[in-house]
């Protein structure tokens, strides 16, 4: 039909019609069979959405804002309500949109290649928001492949469903503005960062409802106000990208650029992170970058190729979790990622990426025996391409977004991770310091008897906890996989497990470095963690040991952002300094924080012994030091010894100190003193 006119088309062979129209005027088809007439617009009289501007970029892999020009976008083309696709898939010989508005039919929309891009495209008209959707490919020899998720997709089904869901992202409202302004400020290196991890799917379930965990806009109300209650400054939650397995826990992902619908819609992610900044929170998501799964909607061979992962397995593949690699070093996969992080930093307004398993991208040889592994140009084993990756993903994140902040999780000793780019560095904001976590929780986990045999364990990590922007982690996979909870670590009877907890949590709060805890944790939970269930509510409820813990945790965050003594100088060594590090015998620790000139000092004392202790301890500085944390309080659920009223500093030099006083030192303690002027 064109102007009202009927024009018809001669049949060609079979179920194809071809013949010529008036140039110039929109049309649409009207066509009569199985016992009724039909009449629809055609896909094909609509051009090209693509800029060639888009298409330049898309071929150099600079494209910035990729989502904007991949995936599944709804707009208003020629008056017509659709939807256009685009996708990446260079190698195939035909890629179609099937959905739910064609039937899952590859002959009827059948997608244009834009020139050498390998870029493909169409305008669907009336495909619309919620409908299904998948790319039907053939690939480089004619084979057939199994339907493909959209890379770039918005949406999703909710799993074990695979297909992409057209969802428009555009239009939210934010009213956040005042905790954007103050971001900066907020996550510098001298703020006080205390960070709670959360899996979203195991924090709290509605057991009324059938065991369901709470939705993205349910956590809006009541996680949002546990964590603020808490003190703690930041969320981190493990990673919300669509993702095929639940028992992954999100790590390996098939979406990067769809929030799960596990929990709601995009939206409705955006209100609970919208939330979070209303209550003056920052909001850090789990990235996965360095592997993916194999599952077959997802991208492994997604045009019959090796696209977007290796073809040699000794550079593609990780034994240890039977996931594929990215190729790093080519420009369009690079760009995917890049701008995966840009999306969820911009579209989502995160407050940073914490960047998994980064030591598996830095080395070739990532646990890989000799012979398994293919060297790097030189002939070493760094993996210069994932390098490059990284320095670029966080000097475009940083110049995009200031005030963001990455954060790398990784083990080993690898320079630079949080220096900038300009410097050498990888360019994070800040690592986990995982060697800090594995030595003191080795040493809390023996017997106080021998630990004197393991003082080193505590005291080591002040010799490299400068050399970057720590974070202290205690982390999910550190209650998991038969560790055990972190109470179930601690030796002794129950009172002394409890009593060795609060001392661990004390120490690590006034320990330079910023700090993390995963959910749980924060109460003492006596099982490990279990992604299937909640964590333990009845603990805090009906124990008072795990509410005495439970309160010790928020009274450690409250006097952390309270005392810049102890988070102004967490990343340089001018803010530390030992008083008492080598009393192995007695298995004490003493050591002095201090913030800039004007900042009151504190000092922090641990007995790590069931035995209490009066001893001499040497202060920095003249006068009253207040006694302002004591972990054997009895609103801890501790004996409540100690030093009420705090102490006076009397000029008798100690500990190369100018000053000292006595004090107790309760058994299993951590004690925290501020000076008074």
């Amino acid at each position: 039909m064109v102007d009202g006119q009927e024009h018809p088309l001669p049949r060609l062979e079979g179920p194809l019609f071809a013949g010529t129209i008036p140039p110039g005027r929109p049309y649409r088809l009207r066509g009569r069979g199985h016992g009724g007439q039909w009449e629809h617009e055609d896909a094909y009289r609509f051009g090209p959405v693509l800029t060639d501007f888009d298409e330049y970029l898309l071929g150099e892999g600079t494209h910035q804002r990729l989502w904007e020009a991949l995936g599944a976008h709804r707009l208003v083309l020629d008056g017509v309500e659709g939807t256009h696709f685009a996708v990446w898939a260079p190698n195939a010989r035909r890629v179609s949109v099937v959905g739910d508005f064609n039937a899952w039919d590859g002959r009827r929309h059948v997608m244009r290649r834009r020139g050498s891009t390998g870029v493909w495209e169409i305008f669907i008209p009336h495909a619309l928001e919620g409908a299904l959707y998948k790319y039907e490919i053939i690939g480089p020899h004619g084979q057939l492949l199994p339907l493909k998720a959209d890379p770039v997709g918005f949406g999703a089904q909710h799993p074990p469903e695979t297909a992409s869901v057209i969802r428009d992202i555009r239009g939210y409202g934010w009213t956040d503005g005042d905790w954007m302004a103050e971001r900066a400020a907020r996550q510098r290196r001298d703020a006080p960062i205390a960070i709670y991890e959360v899996h979203l799917g195991s924090w709290k379930r509605l057991w009324d409802q059938g065991g369901r965990p709470l939705s993205y806009r349910e956590a809006a109300e009541d996680l949002i106000a546990y964590v603020r209650d808490m003190g703690f400054t930041h969320l981190e939650f493990m990673p919300l990208s669509e993702y095929p397995f639940d028992g992954s826990w999100g790590y390996q992902p098939v979406g990067l650029y769809a929030p799960t619908i596990r929990f709601g819609t995009p939206h409705e992610l955006r209100d609970l992170i919208n939330a979070a900044h209303r209550a003056g929170m920052g909001v850090l998501l789990d990235w996965v970058p360095g592997h993916f799964p194999t599952d077959a909607h997802g991208l492994a061979r997604f045009d019959g190729t090796a696209l977007y992962e290796h073809e040699d397995p000794r550079e593609g593949f990780h034994q240890d979790w039977n996931t594929l690699i990215y190729n790093y070093g080519r420009r369009e996969v690079a760009n995917f990622l890049i701008a995966n992080a840009l999306y969820w930093l911009e579209e989502y307004h995160l407050d940073g990426l914490r960047v998994d398993a980064v030591a598996s991208m830095l080395y070739r040889d990532y646990s890989r025996r000799e012979g398994e592994w293919i060297p790097n140009i030189h002939g070493g084993r760094e993996n210069l391409e994932a390098i490059d990756f990284l320095q670029r993903m966080n000097t475009l994140a940083y110049a995009r977004h200031p005030g963001i902040m990455t954060v790398a999780e990784e083990s080993t000793s690898f320079p630079g991770v949080s220096r900038p780019v300009d410097a050498g560095g990888l360019g994070f904001g800040y690592k986990w310091n995982m060697g800090w976590m594995n030595d003191t929780l080795r040493y809390m986990q023996h017997d106080p008897v021998h630990r004197k045999w393991h003082h080193n364990l505590m005291t080591f990590g002040l010799h490299y906890a400068f050399s970057e922007n720590f974070i202290l982690p205690i982390s999910h996979d550190e209650v998991v996989h038969g560790k055990g909870s972190m109470i179930a670590k601690m030796p002794g009877s129950w009172w002394e497990k409890c009593a060795n907890l609060r001392a661990y949590y004390g120490f690590m709060w006034g320990h330079p470095g910023k700090k993390l805890l995963f959910m749980g944790c924060e109460f003492g939970q006596r099982a490990e963690w279990n992604h299937r269930g909640q964590i333990d509510w009845d603990a805090p409820a009906h124990g008072p040991e795990h509410r005495g813990i439970q309160r010790l945790v928020r009274d450690l965050n409250t006097l952390y952002r309270a005392t810049p003594a102890l988070h102004v100088r967490d990343c340089e060594p001018e803010g530390f300094q030992w008083i008492e590090g080598g009393d192995a015998d007695n298995s004490v620790f003493v050591w002095a924080r201090f913030g800039l000139d004007h900042d009151a000092p504190c000092v922090v004392a641990c007995n790590m012994t069931p035995v209490e202790r009066r001893m001499r301890v040497g202060l920095p500085r003249p006068g009253r030091w207040a006694e302002v944390l004591n972990t054997d309080a009895a609103i801890y659920g501790g004996g409540n010894r100690g030093n009420q009223g705090g102490v006076i500093a009397e000029e008798v030099s100690w500990m190369g100190q100018p000053r000292s006083a006595e004090m107790t030192l309760p058994p299993l303690s951590t004690l925290i003193f501020r000076h008074e002027v």
